[in-house]
């Protein structure tokens, strides 16, 4: 299997990348090295991660041709409008010090704001500075939504993706569009390397559960961008190539969905963002409860 996908347009993008997701600067930086140095070849921030400045000095680190790596950054939803959303590109292009930037997403699907920032964004795209575009955190609504005045139909789609969470139904609705689905928090922020079924697959290819978990992943056809700031795990992470998970054994991780989110849920986005609602707190699944109480 190839180590890229195509998008609709016709860019290459890393099947694996790393995000840096609650990294600060000085983990980002050593993990955007890292990362390159073990074979990654995308690298994902946003502007609310507040480390694309890192990520720029770990890329002219690695002396790595521009060319060879993928840059993904995002808008923040405070930022989103026409005019505000070119502001906010510039100002990344400037942190990461680039010239372009390979996939510029909108961040959070902020109402009544994305369809403008969608519209500067094209302008982007076809001025040339940026390589592709999309979304992150859409619900099929707010797709349709976009549709609505957008020329361009979104290229990505970044979205939570885990067993617990494996969006069938959004994966669907995206693939239908042409839309590439890309997924954060791949190995449930951690939650799921001790879960007992993905262990015992994980034996049986002699992989970890994240190695697991990603190939998953990819032979889903998903984008994924697992995070560490271990150098080690970054390395171990992007072992995933050598092997091929069967049929069968698909199924059985499918059928771990539990529609369960590790992050926000963007049904409560704009009620989290202005302060009506608290983020939910984790709520433990019974096999999680089962390991505490073995403890």
């Amino acid at each position: 299997m190839s180590k890229t996908i195509t998008l609709a347009n016709g860019v290459e993008m890393p099947r694996v990348g790393m995000g840096v997701f609650q990294m600060t600067p000085e983990q980002a930086e050593n993990a955007t090295k890292w990362a390159l140095e073990a074979g990654y070849r995308s690298i994902d921030t946003a502007q609310g991660y507040n480390n694309e400045e890192a990520v720029g000095r770990g890329l002219i680190a690695s002396g790595l041709a521009r060319e060879e790596v993928f840059i993904t950054t995002k808008v923040r939803a405070s930022q989103l409008g026409y005019d505000a959303t070119k502001t906010a590109f510039y100002e990344s292009l400037e942190k990461l010090q680039l010239d372009y930037i390979d996939l510029f997403l909108i961040h959070w699907p902020k109402t009544g704001l994305y369809n403008d920032a969608w519209r500067a964004m094209e302008e982007l795209y076809e001025a040339g500075k940026i390589k592709a575009i999309g979304v992150s955190n859409f619900l099929p609504e707010h797709l349709d939504q976009l549709l609505t005045t957008a020329k361009i139909v979104p290229m990505i789609n970044q979205i939570e993706v885990h067993p617990m969470l494996n969006q069938a139904e959004a994966r669907k609705y995206n693939d239908s569009l042409g839309i590439v689905t890309e997924a954060y928090s791949p190995l449930g922020s951690g939650h799921l390397l001790r879960h007992p079924a993905l262990l015992e697959l994980a034996e049986k290819y002699g992989k970890t559960t994240a190695q697991l978990m990603i190939r998953w992943e990819i032979q889903n056809d998903i984008v994924t961008i697992p995070k560490s700031v271990n150098k080690d795990r970054i390395t171990a992470n992007f072992d995933a190539w050598d092997f091929n998970i069967s049929a069968e054994d698909i199924e059985i991780i499918n059928g771990l969905n539990e529609n369960k989110r590790v992050g926000t849920d963007p049904h409560h986005f704009m009620e989290i963002f202005y302060g009506d609602m608290a983020q939910p707190e984790y709520v433990l699944s019974d096999w999680e409860k089962d390991l505490e109480n073995k403890r």
